[in-house]
């Protein structure tokens, strides 16, 4: 009985420290320049509306006349969803403007600050007060 509990105790401490462990590695920004904020024009290729992070898929100019593909990064569904965004706020075709982080490795990856529609609607990447 005494050998089941230790194990057991053993189990329980293990599990936490690993969900402790990749929380704090999973909130990390420290892949992008949060301290910089760019703008990327173009159109929506893909909304991904998943966790722990949505992803953006957007064609940009690549001011050579040609296009290139972006993949921006964002916020939890449920951080978004109070923030105005749902699964459907992005459709292929869509024309954006988006302000983001870019990564520090100078890859084609950013962290969404926000978005602007042509009318001039903005997705904000948090709620009011966040």
């Amino acid at each position: 009985m005494k050998l089941r509990m230790i194990v057991s105790l053993v189990g329980v401490l293990a599990v936490i420290v690993m969900t402790r462990v990749g929380v704090a590695a999973h909130h990390s920004n420290v892949a992008f320049a949060v301290e910089t904020v760019l703008e990327a024009k173009g159109v929506v290729k893909e909304w991904q509306w998943t966790n722990p992070h949505t992803w953006l898929i957007m064609t940009v100019d690549d001011g050579k006349g040609g296009k290139t593909e972006w993949a921006m990064e964002g916020r939890a569904p449920g951080v978004l969803t109070r923030a105005g965004w749902s699964p459907k706020v992005l459709k292929p075709g869509d024309q954006i403007t988006v302000h983001y982080s870019p990564s520090k490795d100078g890859s084609k990856v950013g962290m969404i600050a926000r978005v602007t529609f042509p009318d001039g609607r903005i997705l904000p990447n948090a709620p009011p007060g966040d």
